[in-house]
């Protein structure tokens, strides 16, 4: 196991349009152990959209280097970035983004027919989300489903090929209190269970509270001043207490 699985050193992203440069990235440098949950916090325009968007694989920084699970991966080309995408990362949105014509199960098995998975996709789909408690919403469409229940099979299909890191993108923002409380209990679950790494994109401080580490985003950097560990509240016990 690498001893980082994320290790970004002096990230720069500069994006031009027209004759003017856009700085969204400015030299930022980040560690996240196994097993961590992290929460990225920041103003919109901050960059943490786009530190996302590179920690996950889906854009490549202008410098800078980074190793996901030990794999270098700054300077891959799209084709190799879909590969350890597909490896490494599972993604859950805050809108789902679930096929709405296709069922939960085949929902969860996109990843793997992505990974090129050939044999036992439907079981290893089935498992994922019975380990999300949807074990009898096997066959129902998203239309048929919850907001709460959408979001579980999103965390099943960012599951079910057992990746490095999960990044959750407001994974909270379109549920209500109680479904958002039964989510980030079952990704802490999730993490305590699997040791999966969470990294949570967030604007709220409950959710943040409830994670080890929290970073804030500020013009393309970390503001170290605002870099905090969590205190324990009584929600965080109660949380951790039931994800066990």
């Amino acid at each position: 196991m690498a001893k980082w699985v994320v290790e970004a050193e002096d990230l720069s992203k500069v994006y031009k349009m027209g004759e003017v440069e856009v700085h969204a990235l400015r030299g930022l440098s980040l560690k996240v152990k196994p097993g961590e949950v992290l929460a990225v916090m920041g103003p919109s325009g901050s960059g943490k959209s786009t530190l996302m968007n590179i920690l996950g694989c889906l854009d490549r920084p202008t410098s800078g280097t980074y190793e996901l699970d030990g794999e270098s991966v700054a300077n891959l080309d799209d084709d190799q970035l879909a590969d350890i995408r597909s490896r490494k990362v599972g993604f859950i949105f805050q809108t789902f983004n679930l096929l709405g014509r296709t069922s939960a199960l085949e929902n969860v098995e996109l990843p793997l027919r992505y990974a090129g998975a050939t044999n036992g996709r439907s079981e290893r789909a089935r498992q994922a989300l019975e380990a999300v408690g949807l074990g009898d919403r096997l066959h129902h469409r998203p239309n048929e489903l919850s907001g709460g229940q959408q979001q579980r099979v999103a965390i099943a299909r960012a599951l079910v090929n057992n990746p490095a890191m999960i990044m959750a993108d407001e994974p909270t923002g379109n549920l209500d209190s109680k479904a958002g409380e039964d989510i980030m209990k079952l990704l802490l679950g999730m993490n305590k269970e699997r040791g999966v790494t969470l990294i949570i994109v967030t604007h709220d401080a409950e959710v943040a509270a409830q994670t080890n580490r929290i970073i804030t985003i500020r013009d393309g950097r970390i503001d170290e001043k605002e870099a905090e560990k969590p205190k324990t509240t009584k929600k965080n016990k109660s949380a951790e207490t039931e994800a066990e």
